[in-house]
């Protein structure tokens, strides 16, 4: 399992770069950061400065979409950020939450989104390609490849994702979850005359070393996170399509104030219970880290990005440095 970390823009230009530098000494593989640009500061910006912070993680949005970037800068955009990083560059992508949803606008369509991940993925590395009856090409890249990555869980989105993506990014620390979301990608896969494994799992969620009732009251914000893509699943398709354990929770939700998104605290987790927080999150002594997130490689998560979002963002980089990250690979390596 590689380990991830996403941070919510809106440290200071110089905590975001420490907490760059110092995930890469412990061990971390891959650096993202949200992309809600009227929220947070404007992601880009910062992509670039992280990448002249580091010497090996990867880095991405996690995630933008296709409404509010279009296409054509955002591949050039990458394509230059490519050549800061040495080719280190991630696409976190999807349909548009909160970027969308604070101007008054609705996440774009799966069409859409389909379109610019081809288009996107095609400029950055140095194919021409169609885009809105126009041929297009940046004939100064293309030494890179772009891996993208969809953020989404219905149905539609991963068979999508089984399509035309290198990986798939599923908001949720739930074991039973992730599997069952897994084997529907697989069969995506499939479909589209792919190998098996050829599209990257992530989990991404927030994790808390530390005792479980502070972890709880830290990522509570989380799930009602995870309830605004819930609320759009079941406005879509018939509840029997989706496990009940995932849709079940947003009965008592009463709507969601993005101008309180991912924070800490927020009235916006008022519904969501321990039993909820303790499955999306991952929470609890390093060791009970240690162990949910080896069931969650067994579920087929290759990647684990850490939502560092939660307070004491030093001391639990630090901590999955020394005692979470280590231990998972000492038992991977001995296994191999």
């Amino acid at each position: 399992m590689q380990f991830g970390f996403t941070l919510k823009p809106d440290h200071s230009i110089e905590r975001t770069l420490a907490l760059t530098r110092q995930a890469e000494a412990a061990g971390f593989d891959y650096g993202w950061l949200f992309d809600s640009h009227v929220l947070w500061r404007e992601p880009y910006v910062l992509l670039t400065l992280m990448a002249q912070a580091s010497s090996r993680l990867r880095l991405g949005t996690c995630v933008t979409n296709p409404a509010t970037r279009e296409p054509s800068v955002t591949a050039s955009t990458l394509a230059v950020l490519d050549e800061v990083s040495g080719g280190r560059m991630d696409l976190g992508i999807g349909r548009g939450d909160s970027a969308r949803r604070v101007l008054g606008k609705p996440p774009t369509t799966m069409a859409a989104l389909e379109e610019s991940i081809v288009v996107i993925k095609a400029l950055v590395e140095g194919r021409s390609v169609e885009f809105e009856g126009t041929e297009l090409s940046l004939p100064w890249t293309g030494s890179w490849t772009l891996p993208v990555w969809v953020a989404g869980y219905g149905p539609m989105a991963l068979a999508m994702t089984g399509r035309v993506a290198d990986g798939v990014i599923l908001q949720l620390g739930d074991p039973d979850l992730v599997r069952w979301f897994v084997s529907q990608l697989r069969e995506a896969e499939a479909a589209a005359g792919r190998a098996p494994g050829s599209v990257k799992v992530q989990a991404a969620a927030p994790a808390h070393v530390g005792p479980r009732e502070d972890g709880r009251e830290r990522t509570r914000w989380f799930p009602a996170l995870v309830s605004n893509h819930v609320v759009d699943l079941v406005n879509k398709y018939p509840r029997e399509q989706l496990p009940d354990s995932l849709t079940g929770y947003v009965r008592d939700r009463t709507g969601y104030d993005y101008l309180h998104h991912a924070e800490v605290g927020s009235s916006n987790a008022s519904f969501v219970t321990d039993e909820i927080t303790d499955r999306f999150c991952v929470l609890g002594s390093a060791e009970e880290h240690v162990e949910k997130l080896r069931i969650l490689a067994d579920a087929g998560v290759d990647q684990f990005n850490l939502y560092l979002m939660n307070g004491d963002e030093e001391e639990q980089l630090e901590l999955y440095g020394s005692r979470v990250i280590p231990a998972l690979r000492d038992a991977a390596a001995a296994r191999s």
